[in-house]
């Protein structure tokens, strides 16, 4: 049985308009893992950059309370999932990390975005000096990740409200049927279909900070006998798998088939940076990576940070 859940409700779990309204257009989800999939590939894959900025400025500032005049559910429940952290925090020590806030906004320019569940405040005001050293364009990555973690511990809380609803109103049916009702719901053994396809990609112009329009991109994956490695082409070679260019926001477009499981193997995926970026010093970039067997179901967000002599890449969500 899937649940239904208001524009809202959602808006409470993130914060962004945009992200809201999406949600409630891929509703209704059966369980909580669907809905934290669909989630995933809205905020990372879907909305702009305005709609994470959206969502940072619905926070109040880490250790202090939203103003009298706020009436925001959002901000109040920030602040509830701060107070643990804060409980027997010392005055002296609330000062510096307001001095922090007050360095970080005005590097960054929004709020530091931090997951306060399960976090003291000293290791939050670490966090924070050691995040101040970022570039911003890093540090954004950073904070929407963040924004993510945030969002799926209230959805997970959003959805145990929303059975105990159903279960009270499912009081007449016999015991077994309102524990299917509400299982349904909360079935978090089952594996959710992909909303994405299983390798994706973007890339930020840290030079201009800003997202890299325009760039082509190539996935390839290796077949042969034994798999390439460091000094050794091995046996075999590379296949095209699919190519794409990104879009405004950076991001591309789909790389290969929206499959349920990957073949494990090695994989490659390149960028034309020497075409995007002429007189830079790469021509091209290329990164290889290996998918497991026990990774088969995962997403693998390989993301490129460029600039004219310097790039820097991870595994994304």
């Amino acid at each position: 049985m899937a649940m239904e859940i208001r524009e809202g409700d959602w808006k409470v779990c993130c914060g962004s308009s945009d992200f809201a309204k999406l949600m409630v257009k891929g509703s209704p989800f059966n369980s909580l893992e669907a809905a934290i999939e669909s989630a995933r590939d809205i905020w990372f894959n879907q909305v702009n950059v305005a709609a994470w900025l959206e969502a940072f400025a619905a926070h109040p500032q880490i250790g202090k309370s939203p103003s009298p005049s706020s009436n925001s559910d959002f901000a109040r429940r920030s602040v509830t999932e701060q107070s643990r952290a804060f409980a027997t925090t010392s005055a002296s020590a609330l000062e510096e990390l307001a001095e922090w806030n007050v360095l970080y906004r005005q590097k960054f320019g929004f709020i530091f975005i931090i997951c306060a569940s399960g976090r003291t405040h000293a290791e939050m005001l670490a966090e924070l000096k050691g995040r101040y050293a970022n570039r911003p364009i890093v540090e954004l990555e950073i904070a929407a990740k963040e924004q993510m973690k945030i969002t799926e511990l209230r959805m997970a809380k959003l959805f145990s409200e929303k059975a105990k609803v159903v279960s009270q109103t499912e009081s007449t049916k016999p015991q077994e049927d309102r524990l299917r009702i509400i299982g349904g719901h909360l079935n978090v053994a089952e594996a959710p279909k992909r909303s994405r396809p299983p390798i994706t990609t973007h890339v930020l112009d840290v030079s201009r900070g800003a997202p890299a329009a325009g760039v082509e991109v190539h996935l390839e994956v290796w077949n042969g006998t034994t798999s390439p490695s460091f000094g050794h082409g091995g046996r075999g070679d590379w296949s095209m798998v699919g190519t794409s260019a990104t879009d405004k926001d950076g991001r591309s477009g789909q790389l290969m088939d929206l499959v349920e499981s990957l073949n494990p193997g090695t994989y490659r995926i390149s960028f034309n940076t020497g075409k995007y970026c002429p007189g830079g010093f790469f021509p091209y970039v290329s990164i290889a990576f290996e998918v497991t067997e026990s990774q088969k179901l995962e997403h693998f967000h390989v993301p490129l940070l460029l600039s004219p002599f310097s790039f820097t890449t991870y595994r994304g969500s």
